[in-house]
């Protein structure tokens, strides 16, 4: 199993090079005051998707709102999210694509064992 640190720059690597907050290479623009949700929830979201194995990404995504969202400030007790629902959330934008970095970095290491 990969660990937090090989998870965290494959994640960097491929999520926050892409991320509409960031600076085109892995640095995060977001405004100070604020926090990237994946780097807030990433120990929850590496235990979210190594809980589940499916070829759909909807049963991730249902983990996803059981053990992060509703644990987020940004969600209400009632699981209304205007951060998710503005498409302003990194990890809802993005989870797809943090599945699937998460996944190849397993089988990444599983090869190399």
């Amino acid at each position: 199993m990969p660990t937090n640190d090989e998870y965290w720059v494959a994640l960097q690597q491929r999520i926050c090079a892409k991320c509409v907050d960031g600076d085109g290479s892995g640095g995060c623009r977001i405004a100070p005051g604020h926090d990237c949700a994946l780097g807030t929830h990433f120990p929850q979201i590496i235990e979210t998707v190594n809980s589940v194995f499916s070829s759909s990404v909807e049963p991730y995504v249902e983990q996803l709102r059981k053990k992060v969202c509703a644990v987020c400030t940004g969600q209400s007790s009632e699981g209304a999210c205007r951060l998710r629902d503005e498409t302003e959330c990194a990890l809802d934008r993005y989870f797809p694509l943090i599945v699937q970095v998460i996944e190849e970095t397993q089988l990444k290491k599983r090869l190399q064992t």
